[in-house]
């Protein structure tokens, strides 16, 4: 049972999560059995079944943990203490951010969410649609306030914003010209110069 417990600190259900998700990047979520997934994070397959149910419940783990990080800091954000131009820049900044910090978890997910069951699927879209309402709720805030357009309804500045960074892990490299943080900045800019009244 030595192996279902802690190794070099990391808990067993963060290194099934980490070995499923170098795996689902490298062969692709239907091409990695449970088998390979227990021997890459060094536990049983009775420890994977008592943190996760089954392999699907690895995959909606992998995109249900960044966006509960990305819900909790939209959430600060959302509620500081700033103008709304600021909180919605820091927010749009933000997302774009821990996108780029966990591409493998949203690449995967995009490519492998058909794979979920129904009940799944729609359990994950719950979830982003309260993170897309919580971001659309300060476009909202700002356009009744005058700081922003109303050009252009809330709901199509969302779509557009999320549209960029939904395509981040088909063109963003770590060592390419920009860094995650220049990323963020200009697409948080391209955004609020669309707001602009």
């Amino acid at each position: 049972m030595a192996k279902a417990t802690e190794q070099n600190g990391v808990p067993v259900p963060q290194r099934l999560l980490a070995a499923a998700t170098r795996l689902f990047a490298e062969r692709g979520y239907d091409r990695t059995s449970v088998q390979e997934i227990v021997e890459a994070a060094g536990v049983t397959k009775g420890a994977l079944y008592h943190y996760f149910g089954s392999k699907e419940d690895l995959l909606q783990e992998v995109y249900a943990r960044v966006l509960r990080l990305q819900q909790e800091r939209l959430d600060a954000f959302a509620g500081a203490d700033a103008p709304v131009e600021q909180r919605l820049r820091d927010a749009a900044a933000d997302v774009v951010v821990t996108t780029i910090d966990n591409l493998d978890d949203a690449a995967i997910f995009f490519r492998s969410m058909h794979h979920l069951s129904p009940e799944k699927n729609k359990q994950v879209r719950v979830e982003r649609r309260r993170y897309h309402e919580r971001f659309r709720a300060l476009i909202e805030e700002g356009q009744r306030s005058g700081v922003f357009s109303t050009a252009t309804p809330a709901d199509l500045v969302v779509d557009y914003h999320f549209g960029s960074v939904h395509h981040l892990s088909t063109w963003y490299r770590p060592d390419g010209p920009l860094s995650r943080e220049q990323v963020a900045g200009h697409l948080a800019d391209l955004l609020l110069r669309a707001l602009r009244p």
